[in-house]
């Protein structure tokens, strides 16, 4: 696993980076291939926040935690990494069968109580309208909605523009 650690507003000891590597190492075993570790750790206040992003090559998992010490965060989001795979592994086994990225024979089972059936509690058709990204984050912004779906005018694809934390917009651009 290539492990790539970014510090903002924290300086990062060699004490924390050898022990960051050593505890995403222990999650390698989940993986056939090699994959990317993202572990972004800030301070703000008087708190510290870990994130980490593994990307597999059929799935992204995903952790954040802000806690008083940065070991107590990492130990939280190693927990919920833990968790995710956990959860998702019914899920995967059956979509990906064929699929030799993971190693799911490793990831614990999941306990009755973690796994819940999606349901569809709502459906929403409209037209797509052609626009520009500010446009589309003009409309989001007048519905009081945290994304907004629209065809990109210039691309020809559809797009996702949505809310960020700190009053940040955020683009998903899709490829044909």
């Amino acid at each position: 696993m290539k492990i790539n650690i970014l510090a903002k507003n924290y300086k990062v000891s060699e004490k924390l980076e050898e022990n960051i590597e050593k505890k995403f190492e222990k999650l390698d075993k989940f993986f056939h291939e090699d994959v990317n570790a993202n572990v972004v750790v800030s301070k703000f206040k008087d708190m510290t926040k870990l994130e980490a992003t593994i990307n597999a090559k059929q799935a992204v998992f995903r952790a954040e935690a802000i806690q008083d010490n940065v070991y107590d965060a990492m130990d939280v989001v190693m927990d919920k990494l833990s968790n995710q795979m956990s959860k998702l592994k019914g899920k995967l086994e059956e979509r990906y069968k064929e699929n030799k990225a993971l190693k799911l024979e490793f990831i614990p089972e999941p306990e009755e109580d973690e796994i819940e059936e999606a349901v569809v509690v709502k459906r929403k058709q409209y037209e797509l309208q052609p626009m520009v990204a500010e446009e589309a984050i003009l409309q989001m912004e007048m519905l009081g909605h945290d994304f907004f779906v629209y065809l990109d005018m210039d691309t020809d694809s559809v797009n996702v523009v949505y809310k960020r934390k700190g009053n940040a917009y955020g683009l998903i651009e899709t490829i044909r």
